[in-house]
């Protein structure tokens, strides 16, 4: 298997991405498998997990839109897995959180309110594919801070 198929795989949310039906929302649910398990290790873990996957999906994400040829193609969904990291992080763990962590999330990477649209528009490459999440997914976990704490 050649690299560039591993990292496509990777990048597209091993397989999410490439449903018929809202690949960015199906490539979301890696994340809250991702997002539960680092709620095992408690807060150092996951913030420091939750770096690790932002810079790879940064990476990750701007590799597979070259080979792909196409900025941001709806496939690529690492940065979804990205944002619901962010989104979960320092949450105290349950099923409730994890499912208004899921639905803020969506609302806010669909959305986009500003600053979310300008961060969108105005970087490129990897940082651009990734960053409107991460920033979709700060804002669902203020939300989230604020009704679980």
């Amino acid at each position: 298997m050649r690299i560039d198929s591993v990292i496509c795989f990777v990048g597209q949310g091993f397989g999410t991405g490439w449903s018929p039906l809202a690949p960015g929302t199906v490539g979301t649910l890696p994340g809250l498998a991702v997002a539960w398990l680092l709620w095992q290790g408690g807060g150092v873990v996951y913030l420091s997990a939750a770096i690790a996957i932002i810079l790879v999906a940064v990476w990750v994400s701007g590799r597979t839109a070259q080979i792909l040829g196409i900025h941001d193609d709806p496939r690529i969904v690492i940065d979804e897995v990205a944002g619901m990291v962010v989104t979960l992080a320092l949450v105290p763990p349950s099923i409730p959180a994890l499912l208004a962590g899921f639905f803020l999330f969506r609302f806010f990477d669909i959305t986009k309110p500003p600053p979310i649209s300008t961060i969108d528009r105005r970087l490129g490459g990897g940082w651009g594919i990734v960053a409107d999440d991460v920033l979709a997914g700060l804002a669902a976990n203020l939300c989230l801070q604020l009704v679980f704490r």
